[in-house]
């Protein structure tokens, strides 16, 4: 086998990074809250994917208007209906700046959704490795599939989550764990790595693979910015994390 440099330089304007904008400080779970009424979603013969989305925030919101702008090819490609049934916030009285679905229910307990056992995926994008943690570790635990851009809770729990996957699946079970969103932007270089490059020995990924940096790079190049200014407006909209050192250390 031939050793392969792999050189990625993603776009600074990748969707779906892991940079959450604020870090929401969520109410901690309850079983005892009772939730609200679900409203009723169409009534489809396809079958649909039901999404409970951990994050209100500026990836939050885009998921949900990527899944709406798309719904017509996503339900092409997966012959199913992408149903955003409920998305947990810190406020559920605060504005939002996407439009939510009118089957969507925005909760504000962690347990309407990890307890809703019509829910088929959980998608994190709250940022932080303590209640994200305790979200992934309990949706794996319930048989919820999850995907998450959450790249600090990667890199200090992976194995631990692998660990679950092993538990839950070990009755013949598919739970999965994706964090493609996780990575360079978005960009799917988890994916190709895995498919594109299994006859290759991959020695090295080299380039700048962090959404934010990419960011305050081409605004401090392009639009003369001071490394200050760069990251104040990163942080404000939403490419950088809470705490920004996750991102430029």
């Amino acid at each position: 086998l031939t050793a392969v440099p792999l050189v990625i330089v993603p776009s600074c304007m990748a969707f779906s990074s892991s940079l959450t904008g604020k870090k929401p400080t969520f109410l901690k779970m309850s079983s005892t809250a009772e939730a609200p009424a679900v409203p009723e979603a169409p009534e489809t013969a396809q079958k649909s994917l039901r999404l409970g989305i951990f994050g209100g925030g500026t990836v939050g919101g885009g998921i949900v208007e990527i899944i709406q702008q798309k719904a017509k090819y996503f339900n092409e490609l997966t012959t199913q209906n992408i149903d955003v049934r409920k998305i947990c916030v810190r406020d559920a009285s605060k504005p939002r700046d996407f439009t939510v679905p009118s089957t969507t229910q925005i909760v504000t307990n962690y347990d309407d959704i990890l307890n809703d056992d019509e829910i088929d995926v959980v998608v994190e994008v709250m940022g932080g490795t303590t209640d994200a943690k305790d979200i992934v570790f309990s949706a794996l635990r319930k048989g919820k599939d999850v995907v998450t851009a959450n790249k600090a809770l990667i890199a200090a729990y992976l194995p631990k989550i692998e660990a679950i996957l092993e538990e839950v699946n070990s009755d013949g079970s598919r739970v999965e764990f994706r964090y493609e969103a996780a990575v360079c932007g978005g960009i799917p270089v988890i994916r190709s790595l895995q498919s594109d490059f299994v006859g290759d020995e991959v020695s090295m990924i080299s380039g700048i693979i962090n959404g934010c940096t990419n960011f305050m790079l081409t605004a401090m190049d392009r639009d003369g910015k001071s490394y200050d200014e760069a990251l104040a407006e990163a942080s404000e909209l939403g490419y950088a994390e809470a705490d920004p050192t996750l991102d430029v250390g």
